[in-house]
């Protein structure tokens, strides 16, 4: 029984066994093969790595998709690293393989005829190693880059320049279509945080060593330390070799590299490495997965199987991109379905490159659009396709150190620059310095390069100044013939020399005049600025106004001197005027003193009219008497007796307001008599311009346009040369040839008033501007440097040393705020007393007038007849006021007395009949 039941097991698992194969025979036949082309250099690494990975994606891809019913079967083509060729292979497999796709080719130069070629024939070409930007220009809806475009990086090398405050940088590149394209992106990244490109540097494709060297020979002259490179692993390599050699790779200069390198430097010689030491790099960053590791085991192993002569192969990125490329197209192809994998042929040819018999594939348009949609994590990271080009993500900062690199910073699209991926602190955007980590920079040194240096090859810095007819304070230039040497001397060279002693390092440098080989000027100061525009001068040293059009070309230091343009006008002293007498008050005053004379005589007499024989008799005689009163109290000279308490109360107020404007007068002519008083003869420009005064401005000076701005009439402008010239106009004035005004800079107005200060006084500011500085060229790194020099010494005792020694001691001399203060006495001082004088008078008259109204009311409202008009009723009351009042006690006491003499005359009368009298003897 046993061996019969053994025999039926065995038949029955040989029948399961057959049924197996024979079902997946069937299951094998039902998938659809699918032509793909793949063109890549079987030479170059890239093109070794990318195969390998292609072919192990697809296996992969398949092992986990088996129920796919599409299968992509390749075709491959070696390039030879030749451009016709690369074309030649994809013209084959469009033609006579009729491929739906094509994968690669390795570079750009390759790239452009066969993006062509596949938009005419509808056929996708998927490139996993092209960087250049430049392709996109092409817009072709059949060209993917599956990989990041190099200038996503430009965005991540422009803020480390940023964060290190480099003005200067230049880029090294091979000079073809990958050197070229990122060219334009990195200028402009570079632009938006104010570095600039003095020079580019382009090494030829196939540069020998020596031409490499002559090149970096040229940059070893030139200011700038911090260069970019941009070229292949291998010229690289031989560049950074032949750097170290001739002394490029020491303290002091900055080497970044771009993802080109640093994705692949781990499969540099360590030869080279070693000439890269302390360099930075931008590379692309690819997070670490289970799967990753898995992958680069098997595909060592796999390689190493595949390629027994190669070793210590490491894989990079571009691998991962050709594995990732592979991927999508599989996932797309099955997408897009099985139908239409044909070509529409047209008008058939045997020639394998006529171009006229290339067909046009009937799937190509699906298959773009299926590869758009494509979306899934990968190898490399997300995988998505917008617009064509693989969306950029995140960039690792590398150090090169040792026999490896280390990673010192990240940067983000969204973030920037940062420490740390998983920093918690994701909410700004940042550029500091603080988020890289500590750097070891070329010649083993931690101290961080400035990024650029003055070149140790004998050459001086080239620094203009003007040559002046006049004004010598500032700059003099001058010229011994029996030595044939030039001596340059004043206000401004010294402070120059001051501020590069200030430098942190020492600066070689010689002045250079700007003459005619006569020994005259060459030009105005714009003349002058713009040679350093023209790279004829280093710098400029000088009394250079910083004015904005000069911006445009050049860049200034911070301002060494005061800013602004003045005016400058004569001075009289006031002492030395016929009218002087009046200054103390102004005429506002003095026309209320007057009303108020006049004013408080009309109320005296008012309140002593009808009571006081003084203030009665004729008009003439009242008026009179009234003015002489209210004048008379200035020196407190009044005869007349006052007998209305009113009066009195008002008469003891205006005496008091009296007083104290007599007393504040005579203090202020004492100190107009005995101290001197300088004005200026003008202090508004608008009357200069409605009375056509000549004014003057320094020849050659841009004060000139200024000017002209204001309306002067350009007839009467005249120049001077010279700080005695300009006195000298002045001295004639404007109507005999000279000036009434001159207007220039507050240092040379300062000049002026250090010999003549007794003479002119600067009266107004009529321009702002910044004023003196230093100039050198556009992006200069010498402009933060000195600026910050130029406050250490403006800021020191030195600084008031060198004022002194040029400008003179000008502390003698009256400030121009004090000559042009008035010393009147205005109205405003004062109108409280003439508030409370006038007040006691109203009052006094209001009391006054009541009071005589009450007392005459018999007469005035009762007796007479009120039919009469209100006008004759006021003329009748005016009557009665004229009239004495002698119901008062001064008419009264008259009336007595008047009387009592009577009485005596009858007494002394009748005393010859009775000697017994009381009235006094007759005398």
């Amino acid at each position: 029984m046993k061996i019969p039941t053994r025999i039926a097991f065995s038949f029955l698992f040989c029948f399961i066994i057959l049924s197996k194969s024979n079902f997946l025979a069937k299951a094998q036949n039902t998938t659809t093969s699918v032509n793909v082309g793949v063109i890549l250099d079987f030479d170059s690494w890239t093109g070794k790595m990318g195969l390998s990975c292609i072919n192990m994606a697809l296996a992969d891809f398949y092992a986990s998709n088996s129920h796919y019913k599409t299968r992509l079967l390749l075709s491959s083509r070696d390039s030879k690293s030749d451009v016709v060729e690369a074309a030649a292979a994809a013209l084959d497999l469009i033609k006579n393989v009729e491929v739906q796709a094509i994968i690669g080719p390795e570079n750009s130069m390759q790239a452009k005829f066969i993006i062509n070629l596949g938009e005419k024939a509808q056929v996708p070409i998927v490139a996993f190693s092209i960087t250049s930007p430049s392709l996109t220009s092409l817009q072709s809806p059949y060209f993917f880059q599956a990989t990041q475009s190099s200038s996503s990086q430009v965005k991540a090398i422009s803020e480390i320049v940023q964060a290190y405050g480099w003005r200067e940088v230049v880029p090294i590149y091979i000079n073809n279509e990958y050197g070229q394209g990122i060219i334009p992106f990195l200028i402009d990244a570079l632009q938006e945080v104010d570095a600039r490109v003095p020079y580019r540097s382009l090494i030829p494709p196939l540069a020998s060593d020596d031409q490499i060297g002559e090149e970096l020979f040229k940059l070893m002259t030139m200011q700038t330390r911090v260069f970019i490179v941009h070229m292949p692993i291998d010229l690289g390599s031989r560049l950074f070799t032949k750097a170290k050699e001739i002394g490029m790779m020491s303290e002091g200069y900055v080497w970044i590299i771009t993802s080109g390198m640093t994705d692949s430097i781990r499969s540099i010689e360590s030869s080279a490495r070693d000439s890269m030491q302390g360099i930075l790099g931008v590379k692309t960053y690819v997070p670490k997965t289970i799967e990753l590791e898995n992958f680069t085991l098997r595909w060592k192993k796999k390689f190493h199987q595949d390629n027994l002569n190669i070793m210590d192969v490491e894989l990079n990125v571009k691998g991962l991109w050709a594995y990732d490329a592979a991927s999508a197209l599989a996932r797309a192809v099955e997408k897009a379905g099985t139908t239409n994998f044909g070509f529409e042929n047209t008008t058939g040819s045997s020639n394998l490159t006529d171009l006229g018999a290339m067909g046009v594939s009937l799937n190509g348009p699906k298959l773009c659009q299926a590869l758009l949609d494509t979306k899934f994590s990968g190898l490399a990271g997300k995988f998505s396709l917008q617009n064509g080009q693989l969306q950029s993500s995140t960039f690792q900062i590398i150090n090169v150190n040792g026999n490896g690199e280390r990673g010192v910073a990240f940067w983000t699209p969204e973030n920037g620059l940062i420490r740390e991926l998983n920093s918690t602190n994701k909410s700004m955007y940042s550029t500091f310095r603080s988020n890289l980590g500590p750097i070891i920079w070329p010649g083993d040194s931690s101290s961080i390069p400035k990024g650029w240096e003055i070149p140790k090859n004998g050459k001086k810095l080239k620094v203009g100044v003007p040559v002046k007819d006049g004004f010598f304070e500032f700059v003099q230039v001058e010229h011994d013939a029996s030595t044939n040497t030039t001596n340059v001397q004043g206000y401004s060279i010294d402070i120059f020399n001051a501020v590069m002693k200030a430098l942190p390092y020492n600066v070689d440098y010689e002045f250079i005049p700007f003459a005619k080989p006569n020994g005259e000027s060459a030009g105005t100061y714009n003349d002058m600025v713009y040679q350093v525009y023209l790279r004829n001068f280093d710098a400029v040293a000088g009394d250079t106004t910083i004015i904005a059009n000069r911006t445009n070309y050049i860049d200034f230091t911070l301002p060494y001197t005061e800013s602004g343009v003045t005016m400058v006008v004569p001075i009289k002293d006031q002492r030395k005027n016929a009218w002087v007498f009046l200054k103390p008050l102004t005429w506002d005053l003095w026309i209320t003193i007057g009303l108020f004379f006049v004013f408080i005589g009309f109320v005296v007499w008012v309140l002593e009219h009808r009571v006081n024989e003084e203030f009665r008799g004729p008009p003439s005689h009242e008026i009179g008497t009234s003015l002489w009163f209210s004048f008379s109290t200035m020196v407190f000279a009044q005869k007349e007796a006052l007998l209305s308490n009113l009066a009195r109360f008002v008469v003891i107020i205006w005496v008091f307001v009296v007083l104290i404007l007599t007393q504040s007068y005579t203090a202020s002519l004492t100190s107009l008599l005995t101290v001197q008083q300088l004005q200026p003869t003008v202090t508004d420009i608008n009357q200069l311009i409605k009375n056509g005064e000549y004014v003057g401005y320094q020849e050659g000076s841009f004060v000139l346009g200024i000017l002209q701005e204001m309306k002067f009439d350009p007839s009467k402008l005249r120049t001077y040369k010279s700080v005695e010239e300009c006195d000298d106009l002045f001295s004639k004035g404007s109507a005999n040839g000279g000036i009434s005004a001159a207007f220039d800079d507050i240092p040379c107005m300062k000049s002026l008033l250090s010999q003549y200060c007794s003479k002119y006084t600067m009266v107004q500011s009529i321009y702002k501007n910044d004023g003196y500085g230093f100039v050198f060229p556009k992006g200069s790194p010498f402009v933060s440097d000195v600026s910050w020099a130029v406050l250490n010494v403006t800021e020191g005792k030195q600084m008031k040393e060198i004022e002194k020694k040029w400008l003179g001691d000008q502390s003698d001399c009256p400030s121009s705020n004090t000559q042009v203060s008035s010393g009147s006495l205005s109205l405003e001082s004062f109108w409280g007393l003439f508030l409370i004088a006038g007040i006691a008078s109203l009052s006094a008259l209001i009391i006054s007038f009541s009071m005589f109204l009450y007392k005459e009311r018999l007469q005035i409202w009762i007796r007479f007849d009120s039919k009469n008009s209100i006008w004759r009723r006021i003329c009748h009351a005016l009557r009665i006021f004229d009239n004495k009042d002698l119901s008062s006690y001064t008419f009264k006491n008259k009336a007595l007395k008047d009387k009592d003499d009577i009485n005596c005359v009858h007494e002394i009368g009748a005393s010859d009949a009775s000697p017994s009298t009381n009235c006094p003897t007759s005398p």
